[in-house]
Formats: structure tokens, sequence, C-alpha cells
């Protein structure tokens, strides 16, 4: 690729690229799915689905730092198998689940855009604004790694901003009192397969630990960077 650079992503940009793409997945689009499969327990959903994601993080970073790559994971799957079927579905799968999560992020936008207007709820302005955001993610991705740095910085602090103030003003209207949240005892209302699709969910809201694999050859100092201790 022509407009490939190497040391053009500092950590600090890898890090909010990460945490944007959680926070808009995990909260912005797929926490109130997964409190309605999970109910009181969609906390713990959370928790584990970190778990599991941290194991898988853990992973990509170390292959990051030993093979520094931006060709994701099909690089990985094809240095481990090989050139053939399972590296393609493998590969194939991966993609699939980044394109169903960037659809989440871009409808969620969509239809909480228009809650600010008086819209109707199946508008076709909707996915005419998720398209819209899709674009704008486009054109920020093609004009090189200190754009796109810099705008996940920024918008990771919008984010993170954001959320502490809505939470502060939560729990001050709330009169900073947890007891009434917190349930006496489980409801047994949701099957257990309510419970696993939550918690796939889960792991789908972390995605953003996936773009470790993507900016692996393209990182400052890939190897002393991705270098974390056992």
């Amino acid at each position: 690729m022509g407009d490939y650079k190497k040391n053009s992503l500092s950590l600090t940009g890898a890090v909010a690229l990460g945490t944007g793409v959680m926070i808009g997945a995990g909260i912005f689009a797929l926490l109130g799915q997964v409190a309605e499969l999970s109910g009181v327990l969609f906390p713990l959903a959370f928790l584990v689905g970190a778990v599991i994601s941290g194991f898988s993080a853990y992973a990509y970073i170390k292959l990051s730092n030993a093979y520094p790559s931006a060709g994701g994971i099909a690089m990985y799957l094809k240095m481990a198998y090989g050139p053939g079927t399972f590296t393609a579905a493998g590969s194939l799968l991966m993609a699939f689940s980044m394109v169903i999560g960037e659809s989440l992020v871009a409808r969620t936008f969509g239809a909480y855009t228009l809650q600010l207007f008086d819209v109707e709820e199946n508008s076709i302005w909707i996915p005419i604004l998720g398209v819209l955001l899709l674009v704008i993610a486009f054109l920020i991705n093609i004009s090189g790694n200190k754009v796109i740095g810099r705008t996940s910085l920024m918008m990771a602090v919008i984010k993170i901003g954001g959320l502490v103030i809505f939470a502060i003003a939560g729990l001050w209207a709330a009169g900073f009192s947890f007891g009434e949240a917190l349930p006496s005892s489980i409801s047994g209302d949701y099957a257990t397969y309510s419970y696993i699709g939550a918690l796939a969910f889960t792991i789908l809201a972390y995605k953003g630990f996936t773009t470790i694999t993507n900016s692996g050859g393209e990182i400052v100092n890939p190897t002393k960077t991705w270098d974390v201790p056992l």
C-alpha cells in the first residue's frame, strides 16, 4: 500500500482509537440490549465479557509484539495455518463481525440523533444518518494515522467526559443512593440462552481491542509499545 507508513500512530492514538470503539459499541449501542437479555445481571455480563476479551487482547498484544503488522488477524491466521480455507473463513468472520459492529453503532447514532427532533421511529433518516456517519469515518481513515489519532483522542475525551457528567447528574438526581438500584434477589425469568446472548453482546462491545492487530506495524516502536509483561 502506498499510504502505509511505519511509526505513524502513537500509543495514545491507538489507545484512544480502541477506547472510542468500545464506548461507541458497548455503551451507546449495546448496553440496552445486554440489559434486556440479562436483567439485573447485566453488570456481571459486562464483567465476564471483559475477562474473556482480556485474554484475547493479551494474545493479540503478544502477537503484535513478536510480529508487528498492519495486516490484522488475517496475517496471524495465515502465519499459523497457511493460506487455506480455515484462514480465509476466520478472516471473513472477523471482517463480518466488524461490519456488524459498525452497523450497530451507525444505526444507533441515527436513532439517538433523531430523538432530538419530532421524527417517526422508523424514519428513513435513521439509515441515512448512519450511512453519513460511515462516510465521515471513511474520510477520516483515509486521511492518515495522524488525523485518525487526533480525532480518536478528541472523541474519546468527549465521550468519557460526557459519560462522567451524565453519571454524576444521575447520581445527583437519585440522591447518591444505590439502595433502590441494587436488587434483593435475582429474577429467574431469563433463560440460559438469554444470558449467553448477553455475554456474546458484551464481547462484541469490547471489539475495540482488535485494533491492536491492525496497528501493529504502524505504531511507534511497536516491539517496545506492545511489550506487556506476564
